[in-house]
C-alpha cells in the first residue's frame, strides 16, 4: 500500500494522465456536423487546399477562371482508420459515418463533365497528381505512387479509357482513376424501383457513405434534397482488398479538377462521425445553384417581332446569295471532287488533289523536275516519306480526258522490272495527275549531253540500253496487249538509283491486241525520233518504237543528239551521218571519243550496227525487240544474229549496203535488190 498521497493529488494525477491520453492518443472519435460553412473561414473546421475556397455558405473546389484547376477541402486532422476506435487490436479498421451535400453546375450544359470525389489519403497533396485532370487525386503515370488512397468518385463526366459506363455515375477507387465498381446515380424508392438522378444540372444532391471496417464493406446512397434516405444503398462494395489503402491514420475531405470548362462543384454541408452514424444535416435553408435565367427583355412584343422578321430576311437574302455563289463554282469545277463511275472503272488507286498539292508544295516551281507538250512533272514525297513524281496532264474535254483515262490505266498495270512504275492518279476538272516512282538520278540525255560531273562510262551505257531494250521487249512480246510507247528518247528514259534505266511517259501509249492491225491516228512523237512511215501512214507499230530506239542506241554510242544544228550539213542528222561512215567502212569513227578508252572496238562495232539497223527505213526489215535484246545481252557480242546487222540500206538513195554475210544479205534484202 502506498502512503503519503492526499487524494487531491491522486485525483490531479488522474487528470494529467487523461489530459496526456487526450493530445498523445489519435484514437479518439471524431464526430461533427457542419450544416453549412458560413465563417469556416475564421475556424479551424476545414482546411482548403490549391484553388479550393469558401464563397459565402458554401466551399467551391475549383476556380472558374484557372484553365486547369482543382482544389480540395479536408478536415484539419487525420483521423485514425487502423486500431482505433473499434478496437485495442492494431489490425483492426476503423468504421465510419458520412453525409454531405453537393451541386456540381456546368456553364455549358454539352461541355466534357468533371464531377467531384470523398477522399481519405495520407497527404493533402496526393504525390503524382494531376492538376485539372482525375479529381486532382490520382496520376498517369505507367507504374503509380503506392500511396493508401481510398475514393468514393462522384463522376459527371464519361471516359471510355477508364471504363465509365456513362457521363452520371458513382465508382469506387483503390488509388487509381479505374474504379473498381461503378453504379450509375440514382437511388431505389419504397418499391424498389430504381430512380435515376441527375449529378449536373445544379440541384443539390445528398450523399450518405457507410463504411464496416469489420467486414471491408461500404455502402453508397444519393438521393435528391427532399428525399427521405433510401434503405437500399444505391453502390455496395465489399472487399479485404480495401485494408490495403488505409493507413493508421488519414486525412477525409472531397477534391475535385476541371480543365477549359467551367463546372461548378459546390460542397454545401458535411456530418461525419467514426463513432456511430453521422449526424442528420439539415437541409430546409441550404442556397439552390441553377443556370441564370437572361434578363426580361425591355422591348414590346411587336419590336421583337420586327428585329426577328428583318433578321429571317437578312439571313435569307445572305444565304442566297452565298448558295448562288457557291453553286456556280460548283458547276464549273463539279468534276474536282467527284468521282465518276466511268473513272472507277479504270483503276481504282485514286489519290486526293490535297495530298498530291502537299505532296509537291503546292506544285512549287522549286519542286519542278522537267516540261514538255505534254506537260510539267513535279519531284513530290508523301506522308508515308515515299518519293514520287507527280506529271500534270491538261485535256480540253470531259471525253478526250475519258478516253486518255482508259489506255493511262492499262499501262498503270503493266509490271516490269525495266518500266517507271505508275503510282495512280488523280483527276482535278479536266487535269489529269498521273503519279509514279521517282528516279533520283534523272534522264538518260542529262549524263550523255548535259556535262554531267560524273561521265557516263561505257559499260554502264551499254547496261542502261539493255535494260531499256528487255522493257520495250515486254512492251511489244510480254504483255497481254501490244503497247505501242510512241515517244521512246533519251529524255524518256530515267535512272534509278542504282543507274538502271526505266523506261517512262506513257503519255503517247497505244494498245492493240497481238495480231491486230493498228488504225490511223495522228502523228505525235518527237522530231528526230520518228520512223520515216509515220510521214505517209500515221499508224504507230511496234516497228516505229525499234526505230526510235535505234536512233537512243546511236545516241548513246556516238554521244550526240539525234539532230544537230551547229554541226556541218553532211553531219547534222546523226543517222545519216553514222550510216555514211559505215557504206565507207569508217564505222567506229563515229563512236563517243570520251569513252575511247573504255570499250572493246568490236563491242563497239556490233552496237552501232544494231542502231542501224533498228532504223532501216523499210519497217520489215527492222529487227524485232527479241532480237535486239538477245545482241544486247548475249553471251557473245560479235557473233550477233546475222539476220539482224547483216544488211543496211541509206534511206534517201536506196543505195544498198552489204555487210560480209552474204546469205543473210540474200536473205534480207528488198524485192528487187
Amino acid at each position: 500500500m502506498i502512503t503519503g498521497r492526499s487524494p487531491e493529488s491522486v485525483r490531479m494525477e488522474t487528470l494529467f494522465f487523461f489530459l496526456f491520453l487526450l493530445f498523445l492518443s489519435p484514437t479518439l472519435a471524431v464526430d461533427f456536423l457542419l450544416n453549412s460553412f458560413a465563417g469556416a473561414s475564421n475556424s479551424t473546421n476545414i482546411t482548403l487546399v490549391n484553388d479550393a475556397r469558401f464563397d459565402s455558405s458554401v466551399v467551391r473546389l475549383t476556380n472558374d477562371s484557372n484553365q486547369f484547376s482543382f482544389g480540395r477541402a479536408f478536415y484539419p486532422t487525420k483521423i485514425a482508420m487502423k486500431g482505433g476506435n473499434t478496437s485495442s487490436n492494431s489490425s483492426s479498421v476503423t468504421s465510419f459515418s458520412t453525409s454531405f451535400v453537393f451541386s456540381v453546375l456546368p456553364e455549358i450544359s454539352s461541355s466534357p463533365g468533371f464531377g467531384l470525389c470523398f477522399v481519405l489519403t495520407n497527404f493533402t497533396s496526393p504525390p503524382g497528381a494531376l492538376a485539372s485532370q482525375y479529381f486532382g487525386l490520382f496520376t498517369n503515370a505507367t507504374v503509380p505512387f503506392e500511396a493508401p488512397l481510398f475514393a468514393v468518385e462522384f463522376d459527371t463526366g464519361r471516359n471510355p479509357e477508364f471504363n465509365d459506363p456513362d457521363d452520371n455515375h458513382i465508382g469506387i477507387d483503390l488509388n487509381n482513376v479505374e474504379s473498381e465498381v461503378t453504379q450509375s446515380a440514382g437511388y431505389y424508392n419504397s418499391t424498389g424501383s430504381f430512380v435515376p438522378i441527375r449529378m449536373r444540372d445544379g440541384k443539390n444532391v445528398r450523399a450518405w457513405i457507410e463504411f464496416d471496417g469489420a467486414n471491408f464493406e461500404i455502402n453508397v446512397t444519393v438521393a435528391p434534397i427532399g428525399v427521405s434516405r433510401p434503405t437500399r444503398p444505391t453502390l455496395s462494395y465489399r472487399n479485404p482488398e480495401i485494408r490495403n489503402y488505409l493507413s493508421d491514420e488519414m486525412f477525409i475531405g472531397f477534391s475535385a479538377s476541371k480543365t477549359q470548362w467551367i463546372e461548378a462543384q459546390r460542397l454545401l454541408a458535411w456530418s461525419f462521425s467514426d463513432n456511430g452514424v453521422a449526424r442528420e444535416i439539415n437541409t430546409t435553408n441550404l442556397p439552390v445553384f441553377l443556370v441564370p435565367e437572361s434578363s426580361s427583355s425591355s422591348l414590346s412584343p411587336a419590336q421583337i417581332s420586327g428585329i426577328a422578321i428583318g433578321c429571317v430576311a437578312f439571313v435569307l437574302i445572305c444565304s442566297g446569295g452565298v448558295y448562288w455563289f457557291w453553286r456556280k463554282t460548283k458547276l464549273r469545277d463539279e468534276e474536282d471532287d467527284d468521282v465518276e463511275d466511268w473513272e472507277l472503272e479504270y483503276w481504282p488507286h485514286r489519290y486526293s488533289y490535297e495530298e498530291l498539292n502537299e505532296a509537291t508544295d503546292g506544285f512549287s516551281n522549286n519542286q519542278l523536275l522537267g516540261s514538255g507538250g505534254f506537260g510539267k512533272v513535279y519531284r513530290g514525297k508523301l506522308q508515308n516519306e515515299t518519293e514520287i513524281a507527280v506529271k500534270c496532264v491538261n485535256h480540253d474535254s470531259k471525253q478526250g480526258l475519258r478516253e486518255f483515262m482508259a489506255e493511262i490505266s492499262s499501262m498503270g498495270r503493266l509490271q516490269h522490272k525495266n518500266l517507271v512504275q505508275m503510282r495512280g492518279w488523280c483527276r482535278k476538272g479536266n487535269q489529269l495527275m498521273l503519279v509514279y516512282d521517282y528516279m533520283p538520278n534523272g534522264s538518260l540525255n542529262r549524263w550523255i549531253f548535259d556535262r554531267p560531273k560524273k561521265l557516263l562510262s561505257w559499260d554502264q551505257r551499254r547496261r542502261v540500253l539493255a535494260d531499256v531494250a528487255e522493257g520495250l521487249n515486254y512492251l511489244h512480246h510480254g504483255w497481254d496487249q501490244v503497247v505501242v510507247h510512241r515517244d521512246i528518247k533519251s529524255s524518256n528514259i530515267l535512272l534509278d538509283s542504282e543507274m538502271r534505266g526505266r523506261l517512262g511517259d506513257f503519255g503517247l501509249a497505244k494498245l492493240y491486241q497481238h495480231g491486230e492491225v493498228p488504225n490511223t491516228t495522228r502523228v505525235v512523237g518527237t522530231l528526230g525520233y520518228l520512223a520515216p512511215e509515220l510521214a505517209t501512214v500515221a499508224a504507230p507499230t511496234a516497228a516505229s518504237d525499234v526505230y526510235s530506239f535505234g536512233v537512243v542506241v546511236l545516241e548513246v554510242a556516238c554521244g550526240r543528239r539525234p539532230i544537230e544544228m551547229d554541226a556541218a550539213e553532211e553531219e547534222a542528222v546523226l543517222i545519216d551521218w553514222v550510216r555514211d561512215l559505215y557504206s565507207e567502212g569508217k564505222v567506229l569513227d563515229a563512236a563517243d571519243q570520251k569513252v575511247r578508252e573504255e570499250y572493246d572496238e568490236a563491242e563497239m562495232e556490233v552496237v552501232l550496227k544494231l542502231g542501224l539497223a533498228c532504223c532501216h527505213p523499210d519497217p520489215l526489215r527492222r529487227p524485232s525487240m527479241k532480237e535486239v535484246v538477245a545482241v544486247l545481252i548475249g553471251e557473245q557480242t560479235t557473233a550477233a544474229p546475222g539476220e539482224v546487222l547483216s544488211f543496211l540500206v541509206r534511206g534517201d538513195s536506196g543505195v544498198v549496203v552489204h555487210d560480209d554475210d552474204e546469205s543473210a544479205d540474200v536473205a534480207l534484202a528488198p524485192p528487187g535488190v
